[in-house]
């Protein structure tokens, strides 16, 4: 099983989001059982391209909920590194 490592960044769009979108006490227990799959099948999620290229992603525990991650198979660790609004222009997938 690979390791997971939240970067401080993304904690802080994960609080951010909690904060602003007034999610519910669950979110970061549900956050983590997300991660868990990443643990489990680090290359679950989908590809990124364009200056995301090197990144994947999968859904959180809601479908706008982003979670940007890479995985290093040598370290066999999985970084994630953002946290983010699907819904937003500055969302990983936006073609803005």
């Amino acid at each position: 099983m690979a390791r997971v490592v939240v970067a401080p960044g993304a904690l802080q769009d994960l609080n951010r989001l909690i904060k602003a979108l007034k999610l519910p006490n669950s979110t970061r227990p549900r956050v983590r059982a997300r991660l868990r799959q990443l643990s489990e099948h680090p290359e679950s999620g989908a590809a990124l391209q364009g200056r995301w290229d090197g990144f994947r992603f999968i859904l959180g525990p809601w479908s706008w909920m982003l979670i940007v991650y890479s995985f290093d198979a040598q370290a066999d660790q999985v970084a994630v590194v953002t946290i983010q609004d699907a819904r937003s222009g500055r969302a990983p997938t936006s073609h803005r």
